[in-house]
């Protein structure tokens, strides 16, 4: 299982935006913007298809999720482009953000520095597991694959060795260089289709360098 659409939920679940447990042992990753309709939506589903083949969970939630309501045309349009079969941007549809989500997660990957810090006050616990995409962009950057690799080495279960890499990563939050400018995501929502994909290529770089760290923890 690789994303939301390939999981199913109660239908209690689709009204109160939690979603069922992650199965022990299944790494599951979560991207969060504010309506869960357009940023982390679309890289919900550009992150699943790239690593359709590993055996994780990439799924998506919202701070002020517009609850129910599917992908906007443009967004949908952009990650078809980037690969994403239809079936997968139709079937999504908006959750809010819970404890529950951060709980489980093991990478969280937001929109922007509010993002986070929305999602470390529900759960302060996992702020060691938060990151701006553009920031953990920043941060992969500073690492190459065998460093990544080496991280995850002294594990042989797939969760373990995702978490060392991330500690990895996160630890460069204090010798990586600074960001020269805020490393938030614009929101597209109700704008153009050139901010949308202003949005998109900003993001970018953040999904490459999560793909990167998935496929030296658990390729």
């Amino acid at each position: 299982m690789s994303s939301t659409s390939r999981s199913e939920f109660s239908l209690a679940s689709v009204f109160s935006g939690d979603a069922e447990r992650v199965p022990d042992g299944q790494p599951n990753i979560l991207t969060v913007c504010t309506g869960n309709i357009c940023r982390s939506a679309l890289a919900e589903s550009v992150l699943a298809t790239r690593v359709d083949d590993l055996d994780l969970r990439v799924h998506s939630a919202g701070t002020h999720a517009l609850v129910g309501r599917g992908m906007p045309a443009p967004a949908r349009g952009l990650a078809e482009l980037d690969g994403v079969a239809a079936e997968r941007t139709t079937s999504h549809t908006a959750r809010m953000l819970t404890e529950t989500m951060l709980r489980d997660a093991d990478l969280v990957l937001t929109m922007t520095a509010q993002h986070s810090a929305h999602a470390m006050q529900l759960a302060p616990s996992r702020m060691h597991r938060v990151f701006t995409v553009r920031e953990f962009a920043r941060l992969v950057a500073t690492l190459d694959d065998e460093q990544l690799r080496d991280a995850a080495a002294s594990f042989a279960e797939a969760r373990p060795r995702l978490n060392a890499v991330l500690q990895h990563v996160a630890d460069q939050r204090a010798t990586a260089p600074r960001a020269t400018g805020d490393e938030d995501v614009v929101d597209p929502f109700r704008q153009s289709d050139a901010v949308y994909r202003q949005s998109a290529e900003q993001m970018a770089p953040g999904l490459n360098a999560a793909e990167r760290v998935l496929r030296a923890a658990l390729g």
